[in-house]
């Protein structure tokens, strides 16, 4: 397909755009027929779904490349529509060669969409940009380690290079990488949690002292009650949807805490479950459905701890004395706090009536098990972490930490986020860990704190970072704040990308730039010991192995292990560490793995046990890695979440045909838009106030806190079921209205859910 004449991102010339309510069922026959349009035009009729029907088995196969939901025991279809649609990309048959980089320069492509630069097809062999000519141009394996070690072995300090990951880096990759990393001498190991759950995990760690929730899928097909917050289950989890049917089926109370009701919020039809998908006969997925305005979450949490506390004066059962006082600290300051917040400021700041708290709050109370489960729309502002020490204070009021059903649950995004995190990226790494990596591996590791995300664009930026390696993903994109991050990027002296797919992030180079080409996770995976697998964490902390099925799309591949090795051999030429050696069979990096993480004891049987094994989680034996020794309740006051006069609290978000920055088409079934992705949804009291109508032409401004501004043109503007005041639009089109500058104090997290604009009219 021509560049030029690719499907667009954003409106479609000669299509127009359209919006209708979604009322029917989530997945059911809307997803069977989406899997079969994608599978059919990535040209993978026979081999693609034989393969899928070894995605998540507990038995052999390979991991979904998409989300972190935990496979389900027993289930030999355990997919979802947006799993398919992630894995059928990866396995088309394109290909993207020598031949196609000879007929387009680097300046004529990054005019082509988004869509187009990866509709292009696999990557199939490594690649260095070629300033005279602007084309990139094939390079040798060794020949891009050696362009890749003489850059770094030349820098002034270790510190001059940051080393990125998303979240689908396997966990013997991943330790491998910050292995290498600080080797070299660095902790610049940013990664997509900074911009996701950071907040998440420093919540749970002042709280609970571990980083991860309790809460497994076992708990969640065992509680009372669950409560979703911030979240669009239907589109970013979606086998979440089979957890939720049950939880109804069997009498559960499923509460959806978010300002748009989401499709995953209404009802479903499972497609494994033949028998209702011929019948068309769905099942609902909520008990109810609570629109917070956006960043309200906190004090409806706030609400639900009074509510229940009022209940506790005539009702002992209400909350959980023995628990408390066993237990926690901090209980009588928070209660306090509790009182003093008043019911105004409390329906105010969340946007719910008294009565529609107190409806939560009687939910709560009636559940003997509850699990509070979050994601980004939670933890991308400047509380998130207060907010979930809030989530987690009204968990501590029952009990509900350290039994079954019971307990926080964030919900990851990707595949192996939470994997990475626990096997080594992180820019702040605990001195425990860093002690035992020493003893092991016998290196000498930096202990200062390295650069997260916006630290690395930032240190770019002022010339303090010269080579950047970004280990999948597409950073160009995903990062906030677009033009300066692009800017950064062009400032390095050199960009290493390891990728499946082109995309932006190798238009948005160095003066040196490599692409090198890996393995996917769908394909085997042959080295010198074999056919190996890596494993991968999911949200629930369970680890266990994926192996890839189809052959590799190209001969000159390699896999992401031997990739770091390689690099990590050049950069190291007198390096001890046996890099070639970890490649030849990944058990032995499992070894070292397991010497070196804690929870990861005898982790070659472990993780070949049918469903893997999960890490274990202190906080869920009542074991507090905190400086009390106990689960500390939190008492920080209630944000002011209210827009100023005049503005609005606009976030950004995925829409339904899309897996972070990967667009596969313009339409977001889930929420009745066809051909257009360039919007912004409004309340349609605010467009009537505006004298906007739908589709009208609008400008977006963003004032950041330093007083800048940035805009973005002739976006559309759709009414939307929402609180008044919000709006809401797309990433990675929104990104650049996120100012660098603007991120959390609490958790660095750049503030993609909290963006302060006005919207005119044009």
């Amino acid at each position: 397909m021509n560049g030029g004449e690719a499907e667009q991102v954003g409106p479609v010339p000669g299509k127009e755009p359209e919006a209708r309510p979604y009322r029917h069922p989530a997945a059911g026959w809307g997803a069977a027929k989406a899997v079969t349009e994608i599978v059919l035009r990535q040209g993978e009729v026979v081999d693609g779904p034989r393969s899928l029907l070894r995605m998540n088995h507990e038995d052999g196969g390979f991991d979904c490349p998409g989300c972190a939901w935990p496979d389900t025991q027993g289930l030999h279809l355990d997919i979802c529509e947006n799993g398919v649609k992630h894995a059928t990309w990866e396995m088309t048959r394109k290909r993207v060669g020598r031949e196609f980089f000879a007929a387009h320069s680097v300046t004529e492509l990054t005019q082509w969409s988004d869509f187009a630069l990866e509709d292009q097809g696999r990557l199939t062999e490594p690649m260095v940009y070629n300033a005279e000519t602007d084309h990139y141009v094939p390079i040798g394996w060794q020949e891009a380690f050696e362009l890749f070690g003489s850059t770094v072995r030349a820098l002034e300090n270790p510190n001059q290079a940051a080393f990125y990951t998303s979240g689908r880096l396997g966990n013997e990759a991943t330790f491998l990488y910050q292995l290498m990393a600080r080797e070299l001498g660095t902790n610049n190991l940013p990664d997509c949690s900074n911009m996701c759950h950071e907040a998440s995990g420093r919540a749970l760690t002042a709280a609970l002292g571990t980083g991860k929730g309790t809460a497994d899928l076992k708990d969640w097909e065992t509680a009372d009650a669950l409560f979703v917050m911030g979240v669009n289950a239907a589109s970013n989890a979606p086998r979440m949807l089979t957890t939720l049917a049950q939880a109804y089926r069997r009498g559960a109370q499923v509460v959806h805490v978010n300002p748009l009701i989401e499709a995953a919020a209404g009802s479903t039809i499972i497609p494994h479950e033949f028998t209702q998908m011929a019948l068309l006969r769905a099942t609902r997925t909520s008990t109810l459905n609570l629109q917070v305005r956006s960043g309200g979450d906190m004090a409806l949490m706030r609400g639900i701890a009074k509510a229940t506390l009022e209940l506790a004066e005539t009702d002992p059962g209400a909350v959980d004395r023995q628990f408390l006082d066993r237990y926690t600290v901090g209980f009588q300051e928070y209660a306090a706090l509790c009182a003093s917040t008043s019911w105004e400021e409390i329906e105010l700041q969340s946007g719910i009536s008294r009565e529609g708290v107190r409806k939560a709050a009687r939910v709560y109370r009636d559940a003997d098990r509850t699990v509070i489960s979050w994601c980004l729309g939670v933890t991308q502002h400047e509380h998130g972490v207060d907010t979930i020490r809030e989530i987690v204070n009204v968990l501590l009021l029952r009990g509900n930490i350290g039994r079954e059903g019971a307990g926080p649950s964030p919900v990851r995004g990707h595949s192996n986020v939470q994997g990475n995190r626990t096997c080594g990226i992180d820019h702040r790494p605990p001195a425990g860990f860093l002690d035992r990596l020493a003893a092991v591996c016998g290196i000498d590791p930096p202990r200062a704190p390295g650069l997260d995300t916006v630290g690395v664009i930032e240190a770019m930026h002022r010339g303090e970072v010269k080579v950047f390696v970004g280990m999948g993903g597409n950073f160009a994109l995903a990062a906030p704040d677009t033009v300066y991050t692009q800017a950064a990027l062009r400032s390095c002296e050199l960009t290493v990308h390891v990728s499946t797919k082109l995309n932006r992030s190798h238009l948005v180079h160095g003066r040196k730039a490599l692409i090198l080409p890996c393995l996917g996770r769908t394909e085997k995976d042959e080295q010198a010991g074999g056919l190996q697998g890596t494993s991968v964490e999911d949200s629930m902390s369970m680890v266990h192995l994926s192996v890839g099925m189809k052959g590799p799309a190209s001969p000159y591949l390699r896999s992401e292990p031997a990739i770091i090795a390689g690099l990590a051999r050049a950069a190291l030429p007198a390096s001890a560490t046996p890099w070639e050696w970890y490649v030849e069979d990944y058990d032995r990096i499992r070894d070292t793995m397991a010497r070196v993480l804690d929870g990861f004891e005898d982790f070659n049987r472990r993780v070949r046990l049918p469903m893997g094994f999960r890490i274990k989680q202190p906080a869920r034996e009542l074991v507090f890695l905190t400086p009390s020794e106990r689960a500390e309740f939190a008492s920080a006051p209630l944000p002011d979440v209210l827009p100023a006069p005049g503005t609005f609290r606009l976030w950004t978000m995925r829409s339904h045909d899309q897996w972070n920055t990967t667009i596969y088409s313009d339409d977001d079934r889930y929420r009745g838009i066809k051909n257009l992705r360039t919007l912004v949804f409004m309340n349609a009291d605010d467009m009537r106030e505006l004298g906007i109508p739908e589709f009208g032409p609008v400008d977006v401004t963003a004032t950041a806190k330093d007083g800048s501004t940035r805009s973005l043109t002739g976006f559309l503007a759709v009414p939307h079921d929402m609180p008044r005041g919000c709006a809401a639009g797309y990433m990675p089109e929104m990104n650049v209205l996120c100012a660098i500058t603007d991120y959390s104090a609490q958790s660095d997290q750049p503030l993609m859910k909290q963006l302060r604009v006005t919207i005119t009219g044009t």
